[in-house]
């Protein structure tokens, strides 16, 4: 099953307690969007997946503000397994 590869990301001393914490709902998130975003690429007029999808990619946006905000550190490692931030171009 795919969300078990998502939470092999996570380290094994963490797994068992911390299934609610910050990390783990962005990585379920960010499954579910993917998933979402390769079916509306088959279906482009399925708009109450749109609107799912929508709903979705702004609680992913919430909890990463939140993770930045309180441990930048844990963001900043989150981001990078996940490649779901652009690096800054300069």
């Amino acid at each position: 099953m795919v969300k078990n590869a998502f939470i092999s990301l996570i380290p094994q001393e963490e797994k068992k307690e911390n299934r609610g914490s910050v990390e783990f709902q962005v990585l379920s998130f960010t499954n579910k969007i993917r998933r979402l975003t390769s079916h509306l690429e088959l279906h482009k007029k399925d708009f109450l997946s749109q609107k799912g999808l929508r709903k979705i990619l702004g609680k992913r946006q919430r909890l990463l503000t939140y993770l930045s905000n309180k441990n930048r550190v844990r963001y900043k490692k989150l981001t990078d397994q996940l490649d779901i931030r652009e690096p800054k171009k300069r």
